[in-house]
């Protein structure tokens, strides 16, 4: 027992510290004034949770707002920062690393720290946290 306990510490730890998640900074934001943007920021190097944050990310979004994703009001954008285009919007945002960030307007909401935190092991718990902070930024 206490080897399984060890065993889900350093998990957790790498999880949360492995894959170099980063603080942002306070800048223009992307996203218009009226929308929701989820962006998850990678670059091309990345590990399984990484790959399941957005993934678990995207999932979300679609189920918990499909009319609103469908009229462009939410939406989800995978960004890499090895590219140019990607370096620019993350630039814009003030994200430098990999990130999941929620922005409208002004606002800014980093939720990288659950992400890694629950997508993998506690899904559902992850997507009360999505719907938790959307909504909050629409005003529900």
């Amino acid at each position: 027992m206490k080897t399984l306990r060890i065993f889900y510490a350093v998990a957790l730890l790498l999880a949360v510290f492995g894959c170099n998640a980063q603080t942002t900074k306070e800048s223009s934001a992307v996203a218009d004034v009226g929308t929701v943007k989820a962006y998850y920021f990678h670059f091309n190097a990345r590990c399984t949770t990484c790959k399941t944050v957005e993934a678990q990310t995207k999932s979300d979004i679609e189920q918990l707002y499909p009319e609103l994703v469908k009229s462009g009001k939410v939406s989800f954008a995978a960004v890499n920062l090895d590219e140019p285009e990607g370096k620019k919007i993350g630039k814009d945002v003030g994200v430098s690393g990999q990130t999941l960030l929620l922005v409208k307007g002004d606002k800014k909401i980093n939720i990288t720290n659950e992400g890694f935190m629950y997508a993998v092991r506690q899904p559902e718990k992850f997507k009360s946290i999505i719907k938790e902070k959307v909504d909050g930024l629409l005003g529900i």
